[in-house]
């Protein structure tokens, strides 16, 4: 909790100092109507590959879209509850998880489970046959921007690669003497080795799960205004993507709906970005320097996020007048986030409970301070261990030992149940539909004599730190 609280802190104090720093004025940003766009597009944001609609097959974009509107046609988008700096809200955007089973994505302290798309040696049964054909479409999607994005990157590595190479012979004809001597051979020599071997490739580019977005501008009351540039409504505000595989890669496509021709703003106008159009955003991270970028993003579209460029750079998505759905596709980093996982986990902690076969009372094997660690971090049967604690047999050092490694993990379960507990019953989430409000599970009740401990742990906490003290004097 503390750890995310101190980060949390930074960025915002990064944010309000560039606020500052800018004061009344606007940073600079670039479209396709500036002579520099490409340029500072080659230079400073080359890891954003974009891919035209005419590029694509057309037999992806019918049933990708199609898709779309039959999950929009059975409600299958909903608004996030999301929490940020300590407060609750709706995401503008409405939204849903599809991805391989057991698959979860977490981000602004929100975790989404999965709708599994169907896969080979996975049973899905889904509640309407028209669903089944969506996922099946995305996961077609899914399989096609893999294709591309391997591409994009080998092709990307192949071009640094021969700059690098063109680089060296300058550096060899302005520098002889060291060339001769060894040491600019030997420096660069791992430069000739390709960066990404096939297998990492393929790993960072194997999205196992696509969070779709849907929003209609029009039916927004407010939207945010983007506060560094001047670009105009944001549908979703600056950010890096969140849980995601280090270095890899962010597939988007993008499918806004068609408008009449009324809709479209006088080019000559207009200063900046076309608002009537939808356009991703790209800044360097905290730079107040380089110009950003607005990029258009027509019907179809598709639009990479390469390498590291999720963690340099920030991207916001910008607001245009008609209705927009989009599929984006992320490598999760699920190896704590699956079902499969926390079914794991919970193997893990049954191996220290034993059973009387006479009596059927339960015990633990170990009261081994990692063994406790490692049980109350998947919290597992918690009474047991206070149980052991306060046994005869127990010294004063090892019962002092025991409850010094187990206060802070319940201190910090405490901790974020009062948070969940606070999320359940504000306002925001208690003006949703039943079927969308966040819930406790299990249901907890205090009286069930197989509830190891009440849900609020403040007395039992008090009540070990009083003990704590009483053994160290």
């Amino acid at each position: 909790m503390k750890r995310r609280a101190g980060a949390s802190e930074k960025k915002e104090a990064k944010k309000q100092k560039l606020l500052e720093e800018l004061g009344e004025s606007w940073l600079p940003y670039l479209t396709p109507r500036d002579a520099e766009f490409h340029q500072l597009w080659k230079t400073s944001y080359s890891k954003l590959l974009l891919r035209k609609a005419d590029k694509i097959p057309q037999e992806l974009h019918h049933i990708v879209q199609e898709a779309f509107l039959i999950l929009q046609k059975h409600n299958c988008f909903f608004q996030d509850l999301v929490r940020i700096k300590e407060k609750d809200f709706l995401t503008p955007v409405s939204r849903i998880l599809i991805g391989n089973p057991g698959c979860t994505y977490k981000y602004l302290n929100t975790r989404l489970f999965t709708v599994p798309w169907p896969m080979e040696d996975y049973e899905v049964k889904y509640c309407h046959p028209e669903l089944f054909t969506a996922c099946k479409a995305l996961i077609k999607l899914n399989d096609y921007l893999n294709i591309e994005a391997v591409q994009a990157l080998q092709e990307q590595n192949v071009s640094g690669t021969k700059e690098t190479e063109d680089t060296a012979v300058t550096d060899r004809e302005q520098d002889f003497s060291n060339f001769i001597k060894g040491s600019l051979l030997e420096d660069q020599s791992s430069l000739y080795t390709p960066r990404n071997d096939c297998a990492s490739l393929k790993y960072r580019t194997s999205y196992n799960l696509t969070l779709l977005n849907y929003m209609d501008p029009l039916q927004m009351p407010y939207l945010k205004q983007e506060p560094y540039f001047g670009m105009g409504n944001m549908a979703v505000s600056w950010h890096h993507d969140e849980n995601l595989v280090e270095r890899s890669t962010v597939a988007v496509y993008s499918y806004s709906c068609e408008g009449s021709a009324s809709d479209k703003v006088n080019e000559q106008d207009v200063e900046g970005r076309d608002p009537a159009d939808w356009h991703v955003g790209l800044k360097i991270a905290w730079d107040i320097k380089t110009p950003g970028l607005a990029i258009p993003l027509h019907p179809g579209d598709c639009y990479f996020m390469l390498d590291d460029l999720n963690m340099t750079h920030q991207h916001c998505v910008l607001a245009g007048f008609q209705p927009r759905f989009s599929s984006t596709h992320r490598v999760a980093e699920c190896s704590t986030g699956t079902l499969e996982y926390i079914f794991g986990q919970c193997e893990v902690a049954l191996q220290n409970l034993q059973v009387d076969s006479d009596s059927a009372a339960l015990s633990l094997k170990s009261l081994e301070v990692q063994v406790v660690k490692e049980v109350e971090g998947i919290h597992n049967e918690t009474s047991l261990v206070l149980g052991e604690v306060g046994k005869g047999e127990r010294t004063m050092e090892q019962r002092n030992e025991i409850i010094s490694c187990f206060l802070p993990l319940l201190t910090e379960r405490q901790e974020l149940r009062k948070e969940w507990t606070a999320r359940c019953q504000c306002q925001l989430a208690m003006s949703l539909p039943e079927e969308q409000k966040p819930k406790c599970h299990p249901l907890w009740k205090d009286d069930d004599p197989s509830m190891p401990l009440p849900y609020d742990l403040e007395e039992v906490i008090a009540n070990l730190q009083t003990l704590l003290e009483k053994m160290e004097h």
